[in-house]
């Protein structure tokens, strides 16, 4: 009883959960470190002509690209590019691990295989935040909001973009391995998280100056809500596939009764994977046209890219189209990486389960592979219209979202996400306490 009681005392209580406080711990300092670094500038710049640039740009692609960064680009912060060159990176690793036999190869040899895509990963990243810091440096000369220009300005410029870039991606790591969530998601959302306060005061002053009224926010926030439930509906439903066991027969003759169990598939098995995918492979063309191609007397090249910086404008027909088009494309690939029916169906088989109705091996690869196209085609089209609708409605009608449909999937998605890793932690912890009492309550009976 003594043990018992030791076991439930207020110590005891405290730390059955350091684990997870520790990790909360972790997450919270790690997300105000990555706040603070966002509010470190890059040398050499002009903060008076930033500030006019950013606000004659507020509602173009920029202001997008501005917000996914949590205000650093506004800033121009050595977080200015946002992790968004780890996320490209590892679009195109995957991408490539599909198509390339030896990186398929190196996925299926477990964490040595892993271990070395992430090193490939890294590399690409590296080379990716180079390019794109030399050519953010090169609009911002362009544009006369530096103070200095030539190697004086690139040099310190762009080592502190790269190594604020690399700095995000080990930070996102050390998020997944060291705190709860995804890391990289947990960035972007802390990014997304940092613009509330500027969106609701937005809102109130179009309130108070009579651009917006009192209905139409009541209904904008009727809607908000709407689309949120909407979307926590939608990931959390499931399609339930029958799985029956085979009868056993046991050494002693025993016959015992046929399992029944069933799989489970999302609708949205990519998750916010593919809005993310999306929105960085759009934000970053559209975002080197819109610095490189305004200029006071633009030559042929800054013509061209300022017709390609209208044309990818959010809310335009093109713009549209591509970002419908390649969030479709990534929940089919997402997906297609995370779920093999080709490897649950021999996993049935080699366990003796069986669909109903179904034969084992093929005929389950392609049932399941049926099944799994319709989800998705739902998936697909649930989130292009959860991410484009707000575009549309400001495009169309004029109607002002301050808040974009993939920023609000993302969020809901994330959250979600973070309470249900919490949710896990908390059952381990149960269940490590129940397996520690029960050999106290068996002694003393």
């Amino acid at each position: 009883m003594a043990r018992q009681s030791a076991t439930l005392s207020p110590l005891g209580f405290i730390r059955k959960y350091d684990e997870l406080f520790n990790r909360l711990l972790f997450l919270f300092g790690a997300l105000l470190v990555y706040r603070f670094s966002s509010h470190v500038p890059i040398p050499g710049m002009n903060p008076e002509r930033l500030a006019e640039f950013f606000h004659t740009n507020e509602n173009t692609i920029l202001g997008m690209f501005n917000m996914f960064s949590g205000g650093a680009l506004e800033r121009m912060s050595v977080m200015a590019l946002g992790i968004m060159p780890y996320i490209s990176a590892s679009i195109i690793v995957q991408m490539a691990t599909a198509v390339i036999p030896s990186l398929d190869a190196l996925k299926k040899e477990g964490q040595a295989g892993q271990r070395q895509i992430n090193k490939y990963t890294r590399q690409l990243t590296l080379a990716l935040a180079l390019i794109q810091s030399i050519g953010l440096c090169t609009g911002l000369i362009s544009q006369g909001l530096t103070l200095s220009s030539g190697l004086t300005f690139y040099i310190p410029a762009v080592t502190s973009l790269v190594a604020g870039s690399m700095f995000l991606m080990w930070l996102g790591e050390q998020i997944t391995e060291r705190g709860i969530g995804n890391g990289i998601s947990m960035l972007i959302l802390a990014g997304i998280v940092a613009t509330f306060p500027s969106v609701a005061t937005q809102t109130m002053t179009a309130v108070q100056q009579g651009t917006m009224s009192l209905i139409a926010l009541f209904i904008f926030a009727a809607l908000g809500l709407a689309v949120v439930a909407g979307i926590v509906f939608i990931e959390r439903a499931q399609r339930r596939i029958p799985v029956n066991y085979a009868q056993k027969q046991a050494s002693d003759r025993k016959v015992y009764a046929t399992q029944q169990s069933h799989l489970p598939l999302k609708i949205n098995m990519a998750g916010v994977i593919p809005a993310i995918f999306a929105s960085s492979l759009l934000l970053f063309p559209a975002s080197l046209g819109q610095w490189v191609g305004q200029s006071e007397n633009p030559n042929l090249f800054q013509r061209m890219m300022q017709n390609f910086a209208l044309l990818l404008s959010p809310g335009t027909p093109l713009y549209l189209s591509i970002f419908a088009l390649l969030i479709i494309f990534f929940c089919y690939f997402y997906t297609a990486l995370v779920f093999s029916p080709k490897e649950v169906a021999e996993n049935l088989k080699r366990s003796g389960a069986y669909i109903p109705g179904i034969r084992p091996g093929q005929q389950t690869q392609r049932y399941l592979d049926h099944v799994l196209n319709r989800l998705t085609f739902i998936g697909a089209v649930y989130m292009t219209v959860i991410c484009l609708m707000p575009m549309v409605l400001q495009s169309s009608f004029g109607i002002p979202f301050h808040l974009g449909g993939t920023s609000l999937l993302i969020t809901v998605v994330v959250i979600m996400d973070f309470i249900a890793q919490i949710k896990a932690h908390l059952m381990t912890h149960q269940y490590q306490n129940y397996s520690l009492l029960a050999p106290t309550s068996a002694s003393t009976h």
